[in-house]
């Protein structure tokens, strides 16, 4: 949901404005739709490293070979930093990671077909330039220090701010990525509830699809170790919000939690400009030169990340990247627990009963035990169990009701999971550890790069 030209202009004169920012976002029921972003590697075949923008081959090359099948290109001043085609996009994440903002569509069945083309057009120019691309949670092989830049001012900005804060940003902004399912509110007391149960839920969500076990071509002792470079990221605007259970939360509240963190920078004029370590607080009260306007909101909106973020839809950030199977998957169990009124409250007053101090330590156990993890009454793979049941149910009804194919069947790579208890990530360790894999070239293969 883009601004408008005079909505981005429209200044900014109290908070009021700033909570309907979010009210607008409130749809009814026929009008929800589903959206996935997802990011993935691209690695050259001939040396294994990660591609840079204007390497031979590189990004550019790659832009170059979208455009003939359509996409637009997406200028800063003189540079293609993107693809748009309809009302989906490809953008570049710091390292280069190759993320595609899929269309928002009314069922996991669309999004599914999304996927595949994406991952089939991907791949045959990624086969075209002697390239493959790679979705892991984590960069399994590079070092962030030997990682190209994508050439986005904003990027330069984020990058002078990150080593200020928690001690893994840099390796966040160029060594990860991730699944993120989108999905729509009614009403403040709607999302109110989602929101809860995302949060709460999020973490069992990161190790069901748990990912991401090596860094620079070894184990690294974590079955997600993206989920633990987010935690070491940065305190302010990333990792679990607990006022979310609070009872004064909605609209509001998450207004005065963004009010609080720090801007990256202000844009004005196709110019990025030092924000000069104010809060948006510090903005709105005059203590810069320029006149905040809805436009600014807007960008500080998507400059917090948490495990699920609010903007005029929820954002649900928690799982490492995966294939086109966990992608509709990880969409699919979603959907089942959130866009079923009976699910939703049943899965609502589920987790209703937690307590929060064991729901974060159970959190904090997630990167390296998985589906094992677990504090006081909370465990991940009993909860895993419980909510695939939900979604399950929710999916079908949701099927029967709207007279689609059944996107219960998106679930398999769940079922698999929970059933068994061993993750992706296990799956690449076990491959790892009971073969003879000591060289890079040995490492990717394993991960089923042909070369």
């Amino acid at each position: 949901m883009r601004l408008t030209e005079p909505e981005k202009r429209e200044e900014i004169h109290n908070k009021a404005q700033l909570i309907e920012y979010f009210e607008k976002g409130c749809k009814p029921p026929e009008r929800w739709g589903v959206g996935t972003e997802h990011e993935k590697f691209i690695f050259r075949k001939g040396n294994f490293k990660r591609v840079g923008y204007n390497t031979s081959p590189g990004i550019y090359a790659i832009f170059e070979q979208m455009q003939k099948k359509g996409w637009k290109p997406v200028m800063e001043k003189d540079i293609i930093i993107g693809l748009e085609k309809e009302d989906a996009s490809i953008t570049l994440e710091p390292g280069g990671q190759y993320e595609l903002s899929g269309k928002n569509f009314k069922s996991v069945n669309e999004t599914f077909s999304e996927l595949r083309n994406h991952f089939k057009e991907l791949d045959s120019i990624c086969e075209l330039l002697g390239l493959f691309s790679l979705p892991l949670g984590v960069d399994p092989v590079s070092k962030a220090e030997d990682v190209p830049w994508m050439p986005k001012e904003r990027y330069s900005w984020m990058r002078k701010f990150m080593p200020l804060k928690g001690k893994l940003g840099l390796e966040m902004m160029l060594n990860t990525s991730a699944i993120q399912v989108n999905l729509d509110y009614g009403s403040e007391k709607d999302m109110i509830t989602k929101m809860r149960v995302a949060q709460a839920l999020q973490p069992v969500f990161t190790a069901i699809f748990a990912n991401s076990p090596f860094k620079a071509g070894k184990s690294n002792g974590y079955l997600s170790y993206r989920a633990h470079i987010w935690d070491n990221t940065d305190n302010d605007r990333c990792g679990f919000l607990p006022f979310i259970f609070d009872e004064d939360f909605g609209f509001e509240r998450w207004v005065d939690y963004l009010l609080c963190v720090p801007m990256y920078f202000i844009y004005r004029n196709d110019q990025y400009l030092s924000a000069e370590g104010m809060t948006f607080q510090d903005f709105l009260s005059g203590k810069h030169n320029l006149k905040p306007v809805i436009s600014d909101w807007d960008i500080h909106v998507s400059t917090v990340f948490p495990d699920v973020r609010l903007k005029k839809f929820i954002e649900m950030r928690g799982a490492d990247a995966g294939c086109v199977d966990d992608i509709a998957a990880v969409a699919a169990l979603w959907v089942g627990l959130l866009y079923d009124s009976e699910c939703l409250e049943e899965i609502y007053e589920y987790i209703s009963g937690w307590d929060i101090t064991s729901l974060r330590e159970m959190r904090s156990f997630v990167p390296v035990k998985g589906m094992n993890a677990a504090s006081g009454n909370i465990h991940a793979g009993e909860v895993a169990k419980y909510i695939y049941s939900i979604a399950l149910k929710g999916l079908t009804k949701r099927s029967e009701f709207l007279g689609i194919e059944d996107e219960s069947r998106f679930l398999e790579p769940v079922r698999e999971v929970i059933e068994s208890r061993v993750t992706n990530a296990e799956k690449l360790l076990q491959k790892y550890n009971g073969g003879n894999y000591e060289s890079l070239k040995d490492l990717l293969s394993l991960l089923c790069i042909q070369n």
